[in-house]
């Protein structure tokens, strides 16, 4: 079984996609099995079988590990990979194909209204693959696995572990259960980890961008959220409450692109934030108005923390309710009804200490693991309702916008200063010159990573996400002291395509099998002899 020409690559690249894996889904449970099955029938790993392991992922998924152990050196290159996939309903009537690259790249000839202009001439070209997961990211799999097989024929003075997890698509629970697996093979086999390589692709900034990149970093990712609770009134009386629905508009209003949440790095820019999620809580009609509502907010990171972002939401949230309160006042006043009270913005972490004073801790506790105990919600509406139980037995705090945060947390992550990865991006932008690609180096990666999990800065701000996150060490956790452990720097070196998550998601071909795999294996030969004396 050999990975070792483009041609066969491209087979391995098939045959990976064709193993349906879309997150929390049968096809992402089974995944991690066939892959395990495959990596057996290789001679080495029939003789080292301790180096061949899985971790369990809750809903039955799977991490796979799979360590090359050269018997007297301890460096070691981690390679990061994620083979679950998002959904393929937009396929329609093409979803038969959606995993099976050559045959949906063949059948888009006879289909090209299904394709955007640009995908339509990628497409005739001829020098592209279509399919789900073939660029995100099963060609990062395939590269990761065809460079751990040639250091084992090859018997490098150097260490591969090879990583790839489930569920990074949705929570990272695949990554974040790898982090810890990683700490403990690193301690058990006295591994010093020296990179954590992660090959997801170059993603083009347009759909007319022909620049490639490599990436030094990872961009960050928090959700700042909001449990509004108002007053219930009947609509017929409807100055005697106040309505949630009102009260999250003027803080949509304040949050949609406010950029005052936005960073600039390196000459780069984290996106604007917007709303992920803005509903009320009532769940059948009737004439009373509804009084509850929530709100989540997507905010990108690079240097904040997570404890500086909960400042900042708290401040907007504030002036929010400031202008709320002046137009409900305002309205009140013309109607000559004495307004309720003013409206609070608390912390979740406040809200939580004053229940437990209020009602006692196993009381509180009790409330909680009502809410866990439900199968229907994630971890997200979990959040939401644990904030609520609360709220509904502490009304006395209303009118009040309760602040915290809901699942997941990607801490943002960077090496670009550091030594190895600056002589690193030197020595691809210098090997890629022959292939005459247009390569550029970028300092965070834009479309959010498993690398998150593999550094941490100073001051993440975990105590603050600790303490408003309400499902924290229930059904959502990062553990933080386990990735503190890792010094090593990271990089994302990946094949070019285009469209992710898209019914046009493609692979450039020359780069998947021809350019890539040369400027890996010329990459970690580099850092083999970087770190010699490791």
């Amino acid at each position: 079984m050999r990975w070792d020409t483009p041609e066969k690559l491209k087979m391995l690249l098939c045959e990976l996609v064709s193993w349906e894996s879309q997150t929390l889904t049968k096809g992402e449970q089974e995944f991690s099995k066939k892959l395990y099955a495959k990596f057996q029938l290789l001679p080495y790993f029939q003789t080292n079988r301790d180096y061949l392991q899985t971790v369990d992922v809750e809903g039955g998924r799977q991490v796979v590990s799979a360590m090359y152990k050269h018997p007297q050196v301890k460096k070691t290159v981690v390679l990061i990979s994620h083979f679950d996939t998002v959904q393929i309903e937009e396929y329609g009537a093409l979803m038969p194909l959606a995993t099976l690259p050559e045959e949906l790249t063949q059948a888009f000839k006879e289909e090209k209204g299904m394709l955007n202009e640009q995908a339509q001439k990628d497409l005739e070209t001829g020098d592209y693959l279509f399919g789900r997961g073939v660029m995100d990211m099963k060609m990062g799999l395939a590269l990761h696995m065809q460079v751990l097989e040639r250091a084992i024929e090859e018997r490098w003075e150097m260490n591969l572990l090879l990583i790839t997890v489930p569920d990074e698509e949705v929570n990272s629970a695949g990554m974040r259960k790898a982090a810890v697996h990683i700490a403990q093979i690193a301690e058990s086999y006295e591994l010093d980890i020296c990179l954590f390589l992660n090959s997801e692709p170059s993603f083009s900034q347009d759909p007319y961008d022909l620049q490639e990149y490599i990436y030094t970093g990872s961009i960050g990712k928090v959700m700042p959220a909001a449990l509004f609770y108002g007053k219930e009134t009947h609509v017929g009386e409807p100055l005697k409450g106040l309505s949630a629905p009102f009260m999250s508009a003027f803080l949509a209003t304040e949050m949609e692109w406010n950029d005052a949440f936005c960073e600039t790095v390196y000459g780069e820019r984290t996106p604007l934030p917007v709303a992920l999620k803005l509903q009320d809580l009532k769940e059948q009609y009737s004439t009373q108005t509804p009084y509850r509502a929530v709100a989540m907010y997507n905010v990108f990171l690079m240097k904040r923390s997570a404890a500086e972002i909960l400042d900042l939401f708290e401040q907007v949230t504030a002036r929010a309710m400031e202008k709320c309160q002046e137009r409900y006042d305002e309205v009140c006043a013309k109607m000559n009804i004495n307004p309720l009270g003013k409206i609070r913005t608390i912390r979740y972490s406040e809200l939580l200490s004053y229940a437990k004073k209020k009602l006692g801790e196993p009381a509180v506790e009790k409330l909680i693991e009502e809410v866990i105990a439900r199968l229907d919600l994630d971890e997200r509406d979990q959040s939401f309702f644990i904030a609520d139980k609360l709220m509904i037995h502490c009304q006395e705090l209303a009118p009040a916008v309760v602040v915290l945060f809901v699942p997941p947390f990607y801490p943002a992550v960077n090496s670009s200063d550091h030594p190895l990865a600056k002589k690193a991006i030197e020595l691809v932008l210098q090997a890629s010159k022959p292939y005459e690609i247009p390569l550029q180096q970028v300092h965070y990666f834009n479309g959010i990573s498993d690398l998150s999990y593999c550094q941490l800065s100073e001051d993440n701000g975990w105590q603050a996400y600790e303490m408003n996150t309400p499902v924290w060490k229930r059904t959502y956790d990062i553990p933080f002291d386990h990735i503190a452990k890792f010094k090593a720097p990271v990089l994302n070196v990946g094949p070019y395509g285009k469209d992710a998550h898209q019914i046009s998601e493609r692979l450039h071909m020359k780069s998947a099998f021809y350019e890539m795999p040369d400027l890996i294996y010329q990459l970690l030969r580099f850092v083999d002899k970087e770190t010699m004396n490791k």
